[in-house]
């Protein structure tokens, strides 16, 4: 597979995956320079998070991470005051292999997408065990615990796919597990370490409800 050449956006904390949307705002003038030119011509862009340990990094690809997630802007909106309300639809991750400063201050970057392939395909069955049926106990306990409100009647008719890539994307990991979160190889890779996370996330909340009910 050929490679090639977007825009990227750095962000730390946030994470697009592949079939998720990712809604923007976009204000600082470099930003928005890139989405004027990404809307001029095919509407991509790449988003990827600053590296936490960037001495762990080869030089080339230096302060980012290597993997990113490629996206289409899908709709934008341009405010009065200069801004562009943008939605990331995300298409496929990519390895970052060079990147540049280019003249409108931000960077563009030569990426490819080779070790990401299955991407483009439908990722396959979940096994029993990770499907929402047997998650549910889970995933109400820790959603609960982080104070986030799901419609579970509205959720029953979104695809497994859909409902994890959504949860990944906004629930409250830390941006190196969200990082290891777009890593995961498959899809029942990523599903088996949110799984994982949600466990240690119920445990530690636990033990610490534990020890606030100790006697003095």
């Amino acid at each position: 597979m050929m490679n090639v050449t977007l825009p990227i956006f750095p962000l730390d904390g946030a994470v697009l995956l592949p079939g998720g949307d990712l809604p923007l705002n976009i204000f600082e003038p470099r930003y928005v320079a890139m989405i004027k030119a990404a809307l001029a011509g095919d509407r991509m862009i790449g988003m990827i998070q600053p590296c936490a340990h960037p001495e762990k990094i080869e030089e080339c690809a230096r302060p980012f991470y290597r993997t990113g997630c490629a996206g289409r802007i899908s709709s934008f909106e341009e405010t009065k005051d200069g801004r562009f309300l943008i939605n990331l639809h995300g298409l496929a991750r990519f390895t970052l292999l060079t990147h540049r400063v280019c003249g409108g201050g931000y960077r563009e970057a030569e990426v490819s997408f080779e070790n990401y392939a299955q991407d483009f395909h439908d990722p396959e069955p979940l096994p029993e065990y990770l499907t929402r049926p047997g998650m549910i106990d889970k995933l109400r306990d820790y959603l609960g615990r982080e104070g986030m409100n799901v419609d579970w009647d509205l959720a029953q008719n979104i695809p497994d796919h859909r409902f994890y890539t959504l949860l990944v994307m906004i629930c409250p990991f830390t941006s190196i597990e969200k990082q290891a979160l777009l890593e995961a190889r498959t899809f029942e890779e990523r599903c088996k370490m949110m799984k994982c996370l949600m466990d240690i996330a119920c445990a530690e909340e636990e033990g610490n409800s534990c020890m606030d009910r100790r006697p003095c």
